[in-house]
This record gives C-alpha cells, sequence and structure tokens, in this order.
C-alpha cells in the first residue's frame, strides 16, 4: 500500500530504472574480477620474467629469489590452463574432466556437511538467545572448538565411523560440518539480536509469543547476518571435505587428486596447480550459488516491504 501513497514505487520507470542499475552494478563486479585476476597473472609472470633476466636474483643483490622462478616450481599461466585440457595420464581422459568429476563427488560431501552444520549452527544460534545462561555455559567450548587443527580431528572422525558402519562419505560430511556450524551460530546469535528495541517492545505490547517473535522479528532481521556466515561456512566446508578425503582414503574427490598430483610435483607441477585452480573454482561456485540465494531472499522481502 506504500507504494501507491508513495506515487507509485513500483512505476515501469522506477522499475527500469533499478533494473539497469542492477545491471551496471554486476557489470562493474564483472569487470572488477577480471581486472584483479588480469593484474594477478601480470604480477606471476612479471617475477618470472625479473628472475629471467637477473638469474634469479633480486636485482643489484645476490640475494636468490624466493619462490623460485623457474618453471619447476612457477610454471607459465598458459601452461597450466593447458594441462588443464590435457590428458591427466599418458592416454586418459583430459584432466578438466577428471577434476570436474572430483569437485562433484568433493562438493556432495561438503554440501551434506555445509546442511548439518547450517541447521546445528542455526539451531545453537536460537538457543543461546532464548538462554543467556546457555551461552556464558557452552560459547567458551564453542570456540575453543574452533581452534583444533581440523588435520587432527579428521583421522579421528573417519576411524570411529568406520567403528560404528557409518558411511565414510558421512564421515567426511561430519568433518566439512565442523568447519561449517562456528559461523553460523556465531552470526545467528548476533542477527537474531539486531532487532530494534522499539520492534521488540511492539511485539511484547502485542503479547506475541517467543516463537512468533522469533519467526517474524528476529530471522528476518537476521538474515543478512546468516547469509553473511553461510558464505563463509560454503568455503569452509569444501576445505573440510577435502581434509576428510585423505584418511577416508576415497579413490576420487579433491583430496586425493591434490595428493596425487602433490607427489609428482617435481615431475610435472603444471598438473598440481590446475588441481587447486578447479578446487578454488568449486568454492566460488559454491559461494556463488549461496550469494544468489542470499538476492532472491533479501530482494524478495524489500518488495514485500514496500507494498
Amino acid at each position: 500500500m506504500s507504494a501507491f501513497r508513495s506515487g507509485g514505487a513500483y512505476s515501469p520507470g522506477r522499475m527500469a530504472a533499478a533494473t539497469e542499475s542492477g545491471s551496471n552494478t554486476a557489470l562493474k563486479r564483472v569487470l572488477a574480477v577480471a581486472a584483479i585476476l588480469a593484474l594477478l597473472v601480470a604480477l606471476w609472470e612479471g617475477y618470472k620474467l625479473l628472475g629471467r633476466a637477473t638469474g634469479g636474483t633480486w636485482p643489484f643483490t645476490e640475494l636468490e629469489m624466493r619462490p623460485r622462478p623457474g618453471n619447476n616450481s612457477m610454471p607459465h599461466v598458459w601452461d597450466v590452463v593447458a594441462a588443464l585440457f590435457g590428458p591427466h595420464r599418458r592416454g586418459g581422459d583430459p584432466l578438466i574432466l577428471v577434476m570436474a568429476s572430483a569437485v562433484l563427488f568433493t562438493l556432495r560431501e561438503a554440501l551434506v556437511g555445509f546442511l548439518v552444520g547450517g541447521a546445528f549452527g542455526f539451531a545453537l544460534g536460537v538457543l543461546f538467545v532464548r538462554s543467556q545462561a546457555t551461552e556464558r555455559a557452552f560459547m567458551p567450548y564453542v570456540v575453543a572448538s574452533q581452534t583444533i587443527p581440523i588435520i587432527a580431528i579428521a583421522p579421528m572422525v573417519v576411524i570411529w565411523g568406520r567403528q560404528l558402519d557409518v558411511p565414510s562419505w558421512l564421515s567426511v560430511a561430519v568433518i566439512a560440518a565442523f568447519l561449517t556450524f562456528f559461523p553460523v551460530a556465531i552470526n545467528t546469535v548476533r542477527g537474531l539480536r539486531s532487532p530494534e528495541a522499539t520492534a521488540t517492545e511492539l511485539f511484547h505490547s502485542y503479547a506475541a509469543s517467543p516463537s512468533q517473535r522469533l519467526w517474524k522479528l528476529q530471522v528476518p532481521a537476521a538474515l543478512p547476518y546468516i547469509f553473511t556466515s553461510m558464505k563463509i561456512s560454503a568455503s569452509a566446508s569444501v576445505v573440510g571435505a577435502i581434509v576428510g578425503e585423505l584418511p577416508a582414503g576415497f579413490g576420487e574427490g579433491l583430496g586425493r587428486a591434490l595428493l596425487n598430483y602433490n607427489q609428482v610435483f617435481a615431475a610435472d607441477p603444471t598438473k598440481l596447480y590446475a588441481a587447486v585452480l578447479m578446487a578454488a573454482m568449486g568454492g566460488i561456485v559454491f559461494v556463488g550459488l549461496i550469494t544468489l540465494a542470499e538476492r532472491f531472499t533479501l530482494a524478495g522481502r524489500v518488495r514485500e516491504a514496500s507494498l
């Protein structure tokens, strides 16, 4: 109704202007990402060119450049790209297809861990907001859990899972969930406490139940915080899945691929760089999906608030 009182917030002209503004913003972001990638490539190749010109030492000194700019440790960017489209082994499929399959394998585990860890983190955040005594009692342990190296936890989780006849992929998902729940829990607490005091008092004046306050006031206010934590957790879940695949002994997945190509790094470093690049792309796609969900969800809230 406010749209009509304000002179037609959804008039065709304003909607077209908003669409054009959104397109310009998206174009600027794409150009910014392209510019950053170009800068990184220029720095990489410039470093190699400098090393070739000075014989591997810093200009006007006898100090050796570290890392060494040779092709054995820093291959050319185009060689890494070419390795993606070459066979992963003699007579085998192209490396990009093998790595795409490994990325999908790992992302499935990461997704399960992300959903489980996100749900647990949200529930924990709601519990802490409902009960400050519970927050004071358990928050130190939640924080302390994140100081334990994941590389130390992963073998224990996999071994315990085998003893309990739990599928190995589920154990890997648990490891991913371990890295996921913390950001969601912390940001959920912050978000649920973000509504203004006047809005909270209004709900109290209407005798709203705790459940009504949670879902109609606190959760909508917390969505920006929760989505921010979800983007952090999405990338963390991929890392957790990769680490968990190593003690699980999977023959597929990014963990095995990175380990295999690390063992032949001295002979052919391009494959390891290509595998790292594909792993990064998998994480970027995961975070990108969360970003799209955030835009649709928050844009829907803005439209509803304008009616």
